[in-house]
């Protein structure tokens, strides 16, 4: 990769590469004072630092939110690249601690295959440990659906805003990963844990960009009435293939009503383990690890699948789906480094309901870290940890109904978060009843942190959503995909946005930190945005949309607004363009970076519009400057949100 590219990743401000006074560690959530995001998003059992808030003697690249940068797809904008040997990145641990996780960044290889470069950690400069840093599972380029390739071209045919030729790297994308490390025994706050780089490396760069230290528990051990899967033939070293067993194990678990328990090991599957009423159950996810490989199949499925990889199913609907399934706290560890979306190579899959539950579960490198097919009606899915997928964090898809997940942490997805997308089907099944709530999702790379895509009376609570990077953002309802309509009622309610809005590469136009979209219908449902907050959004607080070979035919109506504060926006606070109407009732806004309503309706930029803002009381800022219609307004970037007094 030449220098020139790689400065273009790497833009953003800089700091000198001397180590800089010694900063009051500062713990962040999205990269902001847990303060100003109080009751939103998950708990976890972690604390994040920013590698930008450390004492550092390598360099700050950010904030930046430009597309195909490392600094825009970094958690808060920011990030700290290392380069000469002896240079780190030093914490100070705010609360006890026996393991980290560390999100990064090292350069591809020429051929897109991935580098493996060693980082040194030290506590309090003793007990050195080598953490094996890799780009196996990063760095894709190109368009949707994406390539390992760096020399792959532009898909023919396809329209894109780049001009010709492109350069080369072609869009390169996903720069980060995420790895884990016990530290060996419980250090206390006020210790120093240091990421240095060793000699002997073959990286030309580290980007070091978010640290998250935890307590870890000691291994739980089997509850009464398991089966260990030891029992079975499981060989917990990794080195024989432990599916089997786990079948055999499950099969004889069913037979007896017991449980099967994954004790601490590594266990080798490279395949599905097929679930129904049953519960596995793990030592906790930081010991019991299902590791395996992505596997060519001989021949393609009826599914079309070409691949299989570690996962744990339930039988699809067609087959009955599965009932009364529990899993809960293990690892699924996979390998899955390119996008083919016929694969089924998710962590779990099929058809889970009646009454079943998805705990506790760390979902690490597989496709997509939890896709369900329905019908299917009543799972819980809580506590989960999905990071580093090639495509959705989460996907409830056809007709799924009485799920609730909450209290999930979900990092760097290759497309959206969490979505739920009610597909169009001969059989008229539309998901409904279904909740988000108190989830937390950063640094989607792709598309929304939370989208919701048709169906009946659904709602995205209390959630934390950050850094959205490219054609999506943090919040999002369209009548895409095949959607079936919005029916009922869908709530967004006491939810947080920060820094979401960007720019849409493909219109050039500035989203909203939350949009509708009225795409392929109208969307006529009850849509209820209430008691939320919306910090420092790049572009807009709110983006009502048509696009534009429709925009004469589907409007979106039936909106409401309710008790907002919006706390920075590169532009408006309502950017319309579409026809339609919504009412705002105690929207209070501040450090707006454009005149507060931009209402182009259906792009026709002159007369009347066809979207009607109706300002009900208690709307506060500069709502009574009146509408006004720009293309592409002037993007004002606004200071950092604070606290509202």
């Amino acid at each position: 990769m030449t220098a020139v590219v790689v400065g273009a990743l790497l833009s953003g401000s800089a700091l000198t590469a001397t180590a800089t006074p010694r900063p009051a560690p500062r713990e962040t959530r999205a990269g902001l004072d847990p303060a100003l995001v109080q009751g939103r998003g998950a708990t976890v059992p972690f604390v994040e630092q920013e590698a930008e808030n450390a004492y550092t003697n390598g360099e700050r690249i950010g904030p930046g939110r430009e597309a195909y940068t490392l600094p825009a797809e970094a958690s808060g904008r920011t990030a700290v690249r290392l380069t000469e040997r002896g240079q780190y990145v030093e914490f100070t641990l705010t609360r006890p601690a026996n393991a980290l996780t560390l999100r990064y960044s090292i350069p591809d290889t020429a051929d897109g295959g991935g580098l493996r470069a060693p980082l040194d950690v030290t506590v309090n400069g003793k007990r050195k440990q080598t953490m094996t840093l890799t780009s196996e599972y990063a760095w894709l380029y190109g368009m949707y659906p994406f390539s390992n390739d760096p020399a792959v071209d532009p898909i023919p045919g396809w329209w894109k805003p780049e001009p010709d030729p492109v350069t080369k790297p072609f869009r390169p994308n996903h720069f980060y990963d995420e790895q884990r490390l016990l530290l060996g025994k419980t250090y206390r706050a006020g210790d120093r844990v240091r990421f240095e780089i060793p000699r002997n490396t073959p990286a030309s760069w580290y980007v070091l960009d978010v640290a998250d230290f935890e307590l870890v528990a000691a291994a739980k051990r089997a509850p009464a009435r398991s089966l260990d899967i030891r029992l079975f033939g499981a060989d917990p070293t990794g080195r024989r293939d432990a599916a089997p067993a786990i079948d055999r194990a499950v099969a004889a678990a069913r037979k007896i009503g017991w449980s099967v328990f994954i004790p601490a090991g590594t266990f080798q599957v490279n395949r599905h383990i097929v679930v129904d009423k049953v519960t596995i159950q793990g030592a906790g996810n930081w010991w019991s690890i299902i590791k395996g490989s992505v596997v060519p199949l001989a021949s393609p499925l009826p599914d079309k699948s070409v691949h299989t990889a570690p996962g744990f199913y339930g039988k699809y609907a067609a087959d009955g789906g599965s009932t009364r399934v529990h899993l809960a706290d293990f690892a699924i560890e996979s390998d899955v480094r390119e996008r083919i979306d016929t694969d089924q190579v998710n962590g779990v899959g099929g058809a889970i309901g009646g009454g079943s539950s998805i705990r506790g579960l760390y979902l690490h490198h597989t496709k997509v870290g939890i896709w369900l097919d329905g019908p299917m009606d009543g799972l819980l899915i809580r506590d989960n940890i999905i990071v580093d997928q090639i495509a959705d964090g989460m996907n409830l898809h056809l007709g799924v109904s009485g799920v609730r997940a909450t209290n999930n942490f979900v990092r760097n997805s290759g497309d959206d978060g969490l979505a739920m997308w009610s597909e169009e089907n001969a059989a008229g099944l539309v998901n409904h009843n279904n909740v988000y709530d108190h989830n937390t999702v950063q640094t989607p790379v792709l598309a929304n942190n939370i989208a919701i895509y048709g169906g009946r009376d659904n709602a995205v609570t209390d959630n934390l959503v950050a850094d959205p990077i490219r054609e999506g953002s943090t919040l999002h309802a369209g009548s895409r995909f095949t959607s079936t309509p919005f029916e009922g009622k869908l709530t967004f309610a006491r939810n947080t946005t920060v820094r979401g809005a960007p720019r849409d590469l493909n219109w050039d136009l500035g989203l909203g930190a939350i949009w509708l979209y009225a795409l392929q219908s109208d969307m006529q449902g009850q849509i209820e945005i209430t008691d939320s907050s919306f910090l420092d959004s790049t572009y807009n607080a709110f983006l009502f949309v048509v696009d534009w070979p429709v925009k004469d035919e589907y409007s979106l109506t039936n909106v409401s607004v309710k008790n907002i504060k919006v706390d920075g926006t590169g532009t408006n606070v309502v950017n319309a363009r579409v026809g339609g109407a919504a009412t705002f009732e105690n929207v209070d806004a501040r450090n707006v970076g454009a005149p507060f309503i931009n209402n182009c309706g259906t792009f026709h930029f002159d007369g009347p519009s066809e979207f009607e803002v109706r300002l009900l009381q208690g709307n506060d800022g500069g709502w009574a400057n009146g509408a006004w219609c720009e293309d592409r307004p002037q993007v004002v970037p606004p200071p950092a949100p604070s606290p509202w007094k």
